[in-house]
């Protein structure tokens, strides 16, 4: 496809759009303009983040920064693509399909803590972005010679992509959550333990009774669950491929 065929919100992110004639001199570049916003969006949050106020940090009109992006959406699309960066290192020559995808939830979870206000802007659609589509890439990539069919190795990278964003946003949220109370979150955690064991303690709770008893033997390493549960949704894509290569041998 030309790039003149490209929808003007894509060719402005792979950097096809040609730049006008005409007009004044544009005294920033598209990169600056992205790069303030993210400045702004991880000093004061994502609703603090608008044309103006990007602009404003900038030291330019308002109307002038639409040169460079056609609508605070397009300025939104590049600013996660630009703060979400490159992948991590691809599925190298000889390694399993397990280790090399289970780095690339582990990427996802390490660009979304390091730019939180990221979880907070509206996926409107499939990855078109150039980083987002290098992510696409290396996931797809460590899924080569699996014997998975194409919707499968899709499915699979869309599966690992929602657990490491789910568990993103949920971590995320306990901790803003904790820090607006004036609290850690181990702290947060300790009271509610404490909080459960008493309101279940007269009621018919075996369950929870149960889980409160072992809750001295859990794992301190704050990102001991989020692995457990990547390990699971990796188990149940190994079943998958194991079934696929009893139907094939040969992982066609």
């Amino acid at each position: 496809m030309a790039d003149e065929e490209l929808p003007e919100n894509i060719a402005l992110a792979w950097g096809l759009r040609d730049r006008p004639s005409r007009g004044p001199k544009r005294s920033l570049s598209l990169e600056q303009v992205v790069a303030a916003g993210i400045q702004v969006a991880q000093a004061e949050g994502l609703p603090a983040v608008s044309m103006s106020r990007v602009a404003s940090e900038l030291g330019v009109s308002t109307m002038s920064l639409y040169r460079y992006v056609p609508t605070k959406h397009d300025l939104l699309d590049l600013m996660v693509d630009t703060a979400f960066g490159p992948p991590p290192q691809p599925r190298a020559p000889g390694e399993g399909w397990r280790p090399a995808l289970a780095r690339w939830g582990e990427g996802h979870l390490t660009a979304l803590r390091r730019q939180p206000w990221i979880r907070h802007v509206p996926i409107n659609g499939a990855p078109i972005n150039p980083n987002q589509v290098r992510w696409l890439e290396y996931g797809l990539h460590a899924l080569r010679g699996t014997g998975l069919r194409a919707t499968e190795r899709i499915s699979t990278i869309m599966l690992v992509n929602g657990y490491a964003r789910s568990w993103a946003t949920l971590s995320l949220d306990l901790a803003e959550a904790a820090a607006r109370s004036g609290q850690t979150p181990d702290e947060v955690g300790m009271r509610y333990w404490r909080n459960l064991t008493v309101v279940t303690a007269p009621g018919p709770y075996p369950a929870i009774h149960e889980l409160l008893t072992e809750t001295g033997d859990e794992d301190d390493d704050e990102d001991a669950e989020w692995r457990f549960g990547l390990g699971r949704v990796l188990d149940g894509v190994e079943v998958l491929i194991e079934s696929r290569a009893t139907q094939d041998p040969a992982g066609r």
